[in-house]
C-alpha cells in the first residue's frame, strides 16, 4: 500500500466512524431514520401492547389451550420474536408484543380469532352451498347444518400449518401478481387433496368463511395433491396480506373474543436500558484501553475496528427491524468479544512472527495469513448454530439466533477488513518501527504441563458436575424445586393494582417492588405500567392465600389502592412446554451440526467429539451454578446457556487450529503429550485475553444493572471463566487421550 492510499484509506476510516455515530446518535430526516433510539425494543426493556382474549363457548380443554397458544405464539412472531402468549386463569389468553403502542392497530392486524372453513361449491348431492348475490358470495345453508353433512366443509382452520401473501410470476403474461400460498398439514394434505380433486371434475370453486363472511372464494384448476396451494385473483399486495392474516388466525382450535387490551411499560424498569447502555459504554471504553495496552498500534486499529463494530451493529438492528432484548443484548457481547478475539488471534501471530526476527510486514502478512483459518472456523461453527437456532427455534431463542448471527458476520468483517485496511495503512503512512507492533525479543517459551495435570481438571469437573445434581435432589427433596424457576417456565401469578395516583416506572421500582418482595419472598417481579392510568400489573411466583393477603394488604395500606380494584389472576408459562421442545431440539441439531462441521475441517472424529463434550462440560457446570445459587431460570436462562455455547466452542477452535497447524511440522522424537502442550501454551495469551475482555464487558453490565439485568449476568460471568477453563484445561487433553488410544491399538495390531 502506497502512503497516499494509507493516508485516503484512515481518513474514510475515520469519516465512516464519525457517520455511523452520527447515525446512531441523530440520524436522518425528521423521524431519525437509524438513530439508536428508534431500534426496537422488547417488552423487557421497554413495554408494548397486551391483548388479553376470552375463550368462547365453555370451559376448553388443557389440550385446546395448549394448542391455541402455541399456534398464536408462532403468529404474533410475524410482528416480534420476542412476542409471548400464555394463559391467565382458565379460559383466557394474553398476548404481549414488544414495540407497540397503538393496541387498535394490532387488533385490526391480528384479526378477532375466530372459526375458518373451506366449504365446497355443491354438497354431496349437488346443492349449492354457497351463491353469488349482489355482488358478494352468501350462505345458502347455516355452518351448523354443512357441518352435519357430508363433504359440504371439506377443511377447517385447524387443517391449515401456514398462510402467506407472495408476489409470483405469472407463467402465461410474466407478469408479477399479488397471491396467498397455503401449506396444510398431513391431515389438511388429504383431505385437501380429495376436495380440489372432486371440485376440480365438477369445474367448481372451494370457498374460504371466516367469521360470518368469505373472505376469498377461488375456482379450483387442478387437484393438489401436496397440500401447497396459490390463490390467484386481481388483488392487491395489502388484501392478500388481509387474506393470508385471516386464515392464520383462523386456524386456532378455539374461538376467541377480545376481553381487553393494554398499552404497558417496561419489565424490567425505566432504567435498566439507559443502566445497560451506559454498562456497554463503559465496559467497551475498558476493553479500548486494555487492548491499546497489551498490543499498542495494533490494539488501537483494533479499538477502531470495535467502534465500527457497534456502529454497524446499531445501524442494522434498525435496518432490518430486529427487536432489542436481554438476550439480544448478550447476543452482542458475545460477537464483542468474537470480535475482539479474531483481533487478539491475529496480532498474537504477528507478534510471534516479529519474535521471529521477521520484517514488521512481512509478519503482519504471516499474522493475518496464518489467522485466517482459526478466525473462519470459529465464526462458522457459531453461526452455524445460529441459523439453525433461527430456524427451529422459536420466541426468544429466535430473537438471540438473529443478533448472534448478525454480530458474527459484522465482527468478522471488522476483525478481517477494518482492522486490517486501518493497520496497514498505519504501516504505509510510516508508521514501520517494531517496538509500535508489540516487537520482543525471542525467549524461549516454558511450555506448561496441562496434559500432567489432566486427572486434577477431569477430577475438579466431575466434583462440580456432581454437587450440581447432589444439590438438584437435595432442593426436590426439601420441596423448594430442583430449580428455581421463574414464572415463564412454571407460570405465577398477576395481580392488577390499581393506585390513588399514577406512579411512574422508577417510583414503582424504588418504592412498591421492595414491598412486593418483602412480602412475597419473590425476588424476580416483573412490571408493567398500563400507560395513562394508574393501573399497574405485578407478575410474580404463584402466590398462595396467606401471600396474597399480605400482598393487599401492603398494597392499600401503604401505597393507598382501591381494594376493590385489585385483581389477581393465575397465569402460564410464558415459555410453553412447545417452545421448550424446539430450543432443546435446535441446540441438539445445532450441536450436531457444529459436530459435523468441526469434523469436515478437521478431518479427524476426535476433534469434534472433543469440542461437544466440552460445550457438555460447560453446559453442566453452569447448571450446577443455577442449581446450587438459586438463580432464576427464565427466558434469560434460555440466552445464557446458548451464549455459553457459542463462546465455548469458538475458544476451543482456537486451540485445535494451533494442533492442526503443528502436526504437519512435528518432530519424529517429539512426543503427543509435548505438541500438546506446547500448543495449548502457545494460545493461552489469546484464551485468557478474550476472556478477560468478554468477563468485563458483562461484570459491568452486572455491577451496574437492575436485580434482572444481575441474575442474567451472574452464571453468564460464570460460563464465560467456564469456557476458558474447558477449552485450556479440558479439549486438548481428551483430544490427546483418544488420539493416544488409536496409536496403542495401531502398534498392538502390528
Amino acid at each position: 500500500m502506497k502512503k497516499s492510499k494509507g493516508i485516503i484509506s484512515l481518513i474514510l476510516i475515520v469519516v465512516l466512524i464519525g457517520l455511523l455515530g452520527f447515525t446512531t446518535a441523530v440520524g436522518f430526516g425528521k423521524g431519525g431514520s437509524g438513530a439508536a433510539r428508534n431500534i426496537k425494543l422488547g417488552l423487557d426493556l421497554e413495554g408494548g401492547v397486551s391483548i388479553t382474549y376470552q375463550v368462547k363457548g365453555g370451559a376448553p380443554s388443557a389440550e385446546d389451550m395448549a394448542d391455541t397458544i402455541y399456534k398464536l405464539q408462532r403468529r404474533v412472531e410475524q410482528y416480534s420474536t420476542e412476542a409471548t402468549v400464555y394463559q391467565e386463569g382458565d379460559e383466557r389468553i394474553s398476548i404481549e408484543i414488544p414495540g407497540v403502542t397503538n393496541a387498535n392497530e394490532i387488533l385490526d392486524e391480528l384479526g378477532q380469532p375466530g372459526s375458518l372453513y373451506f366449504i365446497a361449491e355443491t354438497d354431496s348431492e349437488g346443492k349449492e352451498n354457497y351463491t353469488y348475490k349482489d355482488g358478494e358470495y352468501v350462505l345458502n345453508k347455516t355452518i351448523e347444518d354443512m357441518q352435519k353433512e357430508e363433504g359440504s366443509i371439506v377443511l377447517t382452520g385447524t387443517d391449515v400449518k401456514n398462510a402467506s401473501a407472495q408476489v409470483q410470476t405469472n407463467e402465461l403474461t410474466n407478469a408479477n401478481q399479488n397471491v396467498v400460498t397455503l401449506e396444510m398439514t398431513p391431515e389438511g394434505t388429504e383431505k385437501f387433496a380429495e376436495a380440489t380433486k372432486r371440485a376440480f371434475k365438477a369445474e367448481e370453486s372451494i370457498g374460504i368463511y371466516y367469521d360470518g363472511e368469505f373472505i376469498s372464494v377461488p375456482n379450483v384448476n387442478a387437484e393438489i395433491k401436496n397440500g401447497q396451494a396459490v390463490i390467484e385473483g386481481s388483488m392487491s399486495y395489502e388484501e392478500a396480506q388481509r387474506i393470508s392474516s385471516t386464515i392464520r388466525i383462523g386456524g386456532l382450535s378455539l374461538e376467541l373474543e377480545e376481553l381487553r387490551s393494554n398499552v404497558v411499560g417496561a419489565q424490567l424498569g425505566e432504567e435498566a436500558i439507559s443502566t445497560s447502555l451506559k454498562a456497554g459504554a463503559i465496559g467497551l471504553a475498558i476493553v479500548f484501553i486494555f487492548m491499546c495496552a497489551a498490543y499498542l498500534l495494533p490494539g488501537f486499529a483494533s479499538s477502531l475496528a470495535l467502534l465500527t463494530y457497534t456502529g454497524l451493529i446499531l445501524v442494522l438492528l434498525n435496518a432490518f427491524d430486529i427487536t432489542l432484548t436481554l438476550p439480544g443484548i448478550a447476543g452482542i457481547i458475545l460477537g464483542i468479544g468474537m470480535a475482539v478475539d479474531a483481533n487478539v488471534i491475529i496480532f498474537a501471530r504477528v507478534r510471534e512472527e516479529l519474535a521471529e526476527g521477521k520484517s514488521v510486514k512481512s509478519s503482519l502478512n504471516a499474522g493475518f495469513q496464518k489467522a485466517m483459518s482459526a478466525i473462519l472456523d470459529g465464526n462458522i461453527t457459531t453461526l452455524i448454530a445460529a441459523f439453525v437456532l433461527q430456524w427451529l427455534g422459536s420466541g426468544t431463542v429466535k430473537g438471540f439466533a438473529q443478533t448472534l448471527a448478525m454480530g458474527i458476520v459484522v465482527s468478522m468483517f471488522t476483525a478481517l477488513v477494518i482492522t486490517r485496511i486501518i493497520i496497514y495503512s498505519f504501516y504505509a503512512v510510516g508508521i514501520r518501527d517494531k517496538k509500535f507492533y508489540g516487537h520482543a525479543k525471542k525467549a524461549k517459551q516454558t511450555t506448561v504441563n496441562f496434559l500432567g495435570k489432566r486427572r486434577l481438571f477431569f477430577g475438579i469437573s466431575v466434583l462440580l458436575i456432581v454437587v450440581g445434581f447432589v444439590f438438584m435432589g437435595v432442593n426436590g427433596a426439601q420441596g423448594k424445586g430442583v430449580m428455581n424457576y421463574s414464572l415463564e417456565f412454571k407460570g405465577g401469578t398477576s395481580t392488577s393494582v390499581t393506585f390513588d395516583k399514577e406512579y411512574t416506572l422508577e417510583e414503582i421500582d424504588q418504592e412498591i417492588v421492595p414491598e412486593i418482595e418483602y412480602v412475597t419472598g419473590d425476588n424476580n417481579v416483573q412490571v408493567q405500567k398500563v400507560e395513562g392510568t394508574n393501573q399497574v400489573i405485578f407478575k410474580t411466583q404463584t402466590l398462595d392465600l396467606n401471600k396474597r393477603e399480605a400482598f393487599n394488604t401492603a398494597m392499600t395500606s401503604i401505597f393507598h389502592a382501591d381494594e376493590a380494584k385489585i385483581a389477581t389472576e393465575n397465569i402460564s408459562a410464558t415459555v410453553s412446554s412447545e417452545m421448550r421442545q424446539d430450543a432443546i431440539v435446535a441446540v441438539i441439531v445445532a450441536t450436531i451440526c457444529m459436530l459435523l462441521y468441526i469434523w469436515f475441517r478437521f478431518k479427524d472424529i476426535r476433534f469434534a467429539t472433543s469440542a461437544v463434550a466440552a460445550l457438555l462440560h460447560d453446559v453442566l457446570i453452569v447448571l450446577a451454578f443455577y442449581v446450587v445459587a438459586r438463580v432464576s431460570v427464565g427466558n434469560t436462562f434460555i440466552a445464557c446457556m446458548l451464549t455459553i455455547v457459542g463462546y465455548s466452542i469458538n475458544a476451543t477452535i482456537v486451540i485445535f487450529d494451533r494442533i492442526r497447524e503443528e502436526l504437519h511440522t512435528k518432530k519424529k522424537n517429539e512426543g503427543l503429550d509435548e505438541l500438546v502442550n506446547r500448543c495449548i501454551t502457545r494460545t493461552l495469551t489469546r484464551s485468557i485475553y478474550t476472556s478477560l475482555t468478554t468477563f468485563v464487558m458483562v461484570l459491568v453490565l452486572f455491577i451496574m444493572g437492575v436485580s434482572s439485568i444481575k441474575e442474567f449476568a451472574l452464571p453468564l460471568m460464570v460460563g464465560i471463566v467456564c469456557g476458558a477453563y474447558s477449552s485450556v484445561c479440558i479439549t486438548g487433553a481428551l483430544w490427546y487421550i483418544m488420539k493416544s488410544r488409536e496409536g496403542k491399538k495401531a502398534a498392538a495390531g502390528k
